[in-house]
């Protein structure tokens, strides 16, 4: 999943977010680093993509993508899935996506002190470009993905994954809606067992 998708299933609570953000910027032994709660979120951050790249629904959304983007497809399903998460955020929470958003941004410059440089980095652009909030709009995701096709070592043809989203939207919205049902019950438990462990 992506950073929305990672910033929802955070739960509103501060740390778990800061660590559910950083989870694939930080190494090591997190737990001599960051206290508690984030290393939490840092935990839970990887068993979301864990559980995410593993799922049967999420697996069959990809192979749908595969004959045109090959490697590609698993970063471009979590792309899809953050735009149906955007797109359809009434569904999901209470507060308006642009709200959200910006509660999202205030935290994590909360701490920006202990934040790694390379999470940074990205966070530059993700503020500026709105990305919590960009990523529910089929232009935003356009803007996204080739962007990100600009950095890949070869061909992935990424700057025109939001056409094939345009075109199988409502079966790829079914695969979202399968999935996020197990994801968000998944996290939720995930985050009590390693409340109560850690």
């Amino acid at each position: 999943m992506n950073f929305l998708a990672h910033a929802y299933l955070s739960f509103e609570d501060p740390k778990v977010l800061i660590g559910n953000f950083i989870g694939d910027f930080v190494r090591g032994p997190v737990d001599e680093i960051y206290e508690r709660d984030i290393v939490i979120g840092i935990l839970l951050h990887r068993e979301i993509d864990r559980f995410t790249d593993t799922h049967p629904v999420v697996k069959e959304a990809q192979q749908l993508l595969k004959p045109e983007y090959g490697r590609y497809s698993s970063v471009i399903t979590d792309m899809y899935f953050d735009y149906f998460l955007g797109r359809y955020w009434k569904n999901y929470h209470h507060q308006p996506l642009d709200e959200f958003a910006q509660d999202v941004y205030k935290v994590i410059e909360t701490y920006h002190q202990i934040l790694p440089e390379s999470f940074l980095k990205a966070y530059q652009y993700m503020k500026h470009y709105n990305w919590l909030y960009s990523y529910s709009e089929l232009d935003g995701i356009r803007r996204a993905l080739t962007g990100i096709s600009k950095r890949t070592r070869f061909d992935s043809k990424m700057e025109t994954a939001h056409l094939f989203l345009d075109e199988n939207h409502e079966i790829l919205k079914k695969h979202f809606g399968d999935f996020f049902e197990d994801l968000v019950s998944f996290s939720k438990k995930r985050l009590s067992v390693l409340k109560a462990e850690i």
